[in-house]
């Protein structure tokens, strides 16, 4: 199943080069959001396969926490956590059907902004120094794992609850694997549906 995440991105570009094709305004920004860290835009791959649906959500932390400095003060901590809190309750982020029967398997939170306590406290200098010396752009990988008991009730997936939560999220370049091959397709708040 991993193997279908990791080619996600080039299987799809012929995909999504013809798709833009047919839409000029979009043609710069959904390019230069593949594998980019661009603020306002993040990444959803998706791969079906029999009873097992994966997710991956890679985005820059501005987009979900409003900030991609280290967490210093109390009102930052408060977002992170609100953030992670939200990043851990992925069925309603991803608007999978009930009937799908979808239960989670594994989830995986990965951001040098969610670092334990104890990493903080000894190296909270060194990493807020690694921090600047990147331009201080911190991104968040999340990754899904579920198996679902009646996979042909997952048509596909809904973001628009991650866009209300997430509202520095503007654009979600989508990308899945699924019964039906694979396609494409560039996500906003007002069109936030795509199929399996």
């Amino acid at each position: 199943m991993r193997h279908l995440l990791l080619a996600l991105p080039f299987a799809l570009l012929p995909v999504i080069a013809h798709a833009n094709e047919h839409h000029h305004h979009d043609h710069h920004d959904e390019h230069a959001s593949l594998g980019s860290h661009e603020h306002g835009v993040a990444q959803l791959d998706a791969a079906l396969e029999g009873n097992v649906l994966e997710i991956e959500l890679r985005s820059p932390a501005i987009n979900l926490l409003g900030f991609e400095h280290a967490a210093n003060s109390a009102e930052d901590k408060r977002k992170v956590a609100d953030a992670r809190a939200q990043l851990e309750q992925p069925n309603r982020l991803f608007g999978l059907s009930a009937e799908a029967g979808c239960k989670l398997d594994e989830a995986r939170l990965e951001s040098p902004l969610f670092a334990g306590k104890g990493h903080e406290h000894e190296h909270e200098h060194e990493h807020e120094h690694e921090q600047h010396d990147a331009g201080t752009h911190s991104d968040v990988h999340a990754h899904y794992r579920y198996d679902c008991s009646t996979p042909d009730a997952l048509t596909g997936l809904d973001l628009r609850t991650l866009f209300e939560a997430f509202p520095g999220t503007e654009k979600i370049q989508a990308q899945v694997i699924g019964p039906n091959g694979q396609q494409g397709k560039l996500l906003r708040a007002n069109q936030a549906q795509i199929t399996f």
